[in-house]
């Protein structure tokens, strides 16, 4: 198998999974017991709280576990009162509860897919804004958002706004330490860098207060309910220090990956499109579009052929529609239905490349033939 769709989950990194082991069968106790048990499950959550607030920038008191990235961003959004703006680049998580929103505002992008600057100040000057989120790395394209410009226009425009960005793409490619300062909430997901599926983050700045979504037993110091994921936990803290200790050698070695496996698309075919220059996106993302050919047939062509990529978002439930992300790029409908996803993470070899562009080259011959 060739696996190049780590936007949408990356392989669990060896040391998160065994981590995790101990918490599935010898330290099973619930950590909000008071026995000597649970105190070493609840010490275990300690631990991995201080080393996740480490890497993200933040005091350990910030950190809230979540289920996902999902829950992280849901939770800012319902738990703020008064209007909310986004960009329509957004994922789903942040763009569906915002334009359910009376008061939700949705902003357009320049054509790398990065929120226009000018819209969001317009938007931002509007009565009422409480809560303004932005992605920090989009979902789809890798569009890399200039944080420090967006939180100049919130804090000129709309300084009693809670600032949250969508980080779930990030930790990969970003030093989330120079994006914590910038915000007042941050939203994670373990299974983007290498952890577990289930379990996520919420960063919350100092004085920063959200009504929380799950309410019962008050842990998470009554922001976030529900008995703790132990074993998630621990496996995302794991997964995290090893994504932070290897980024900078990862984003060089990925890069010439990435753009060995464009250069090939493009040199082979006509009609490739790179939807958004390389030095505005991050090093994973190799998305194209593809002149003349239907990405649903084009998925099953490499899913026969043992090549996992996507068209767009993995949580679209499989729906295949022209993407919103290049709706709002402005990108021509009928090459958008030709955008292939491609992306690179810690398990990506050069095999990998190499495999992945003959499949997509044969693939796209094919189509075009029988379509002609």
């Amino acid at each position: 198998m060739t696996y190049l769709d780590h936007a949408a989950s990356t392989p669990m990194r060896e040391r998160a999974v065994a981590a995790m082991m101990p918490y599935f069968s010898g330290s099973y106790a619930n950590p909000s017991g008071s026995h000597r048990f649970a105190r070493e499950a609840r010490r275990a959550i300690d631990e991995a709280r201080d080393d996740v607030a480490g890497v993200l920038g933040v005091a350990p008191g910030s950190v809230v576990f979540t289920s996902c990235g999902t829950e992280s961003d849901n939770t800012v959004l319902a738990g703020v009162a008064g209007g909310a703006v986004c960009s329509a680049a957004e994922h789903h998580a942040v763009l569906h509860p915002i334009e359910d929103r009376a008061d939700g505002v949705v902003v357009g992008t320049d054509p790398t897919g990065h929120v226009d600057l000018d819209q969001l100040a317009a938007a931002c000057a509007s009565p009422g804004v409480a809560v303004v989120s932005v992605m920090a790395v989009n979902n789809e394209v890798g569009t890399i958002t200039d944080l420090r410009g967006v939180a100049e226009v919130v804090r000129r425009v709309a300084p009693q706004a809670v600032l949250h960005t969508d980080a779930v793409q990030a930790p990969c490619w970003l030093d989330l330490r120079t994006i914590a300062p910038l915000v007042d909430a941050m939203s994670f997901s373990a299974h983007k860098f290498g952890g577990p599926k289930g379990i996520g983050v919420l960063t919350l700045a100092p004085g920063i207060a959200v009504d929380p979504l799950i309410v019962g037993g008050g842990q998470e110091r009554e922001r976030r309910s529900g008995t703790h994921n132990v074993a998630g936990i621990v496996g995302l803290a794991t997964a995290l220090l090893e994504t932070d200790a290897h980024r900078d050698r990862e984003l060089v070695r990925l890069a010439a990956l990435r753009d060995r496996l464009v250069d090939s698309l493009t040199g082979a075919l006509d009609g490739v499109v790179e939807t958004v220059p390389r030095d505005r996106k991050v090093a994973g993302s190799a998305h194209v579009c593809i002149e003349g050919i239907e990405n649903e047939a084009l998925l099953f062509l490499l899913d026969e052929a043992d090549v996992c990529a996507s068209a767009a978002s993995a949580c679209a439930s499989g729906a295949m529609e022209p993407s919103h992300v290049l709706a709002a790029m402005g990108v021509d409908r009928d090459l958008a239905l030709g955008a292939l996803r491609l992306t690179l993470g810690h398990t990506t070899t050069d095999a990998d490349v190499d495999r992945a562009s003959d499949v997509v080259v044969d693939a796209v011959r094919r189509l075009r033939e029988r379509s002609s």
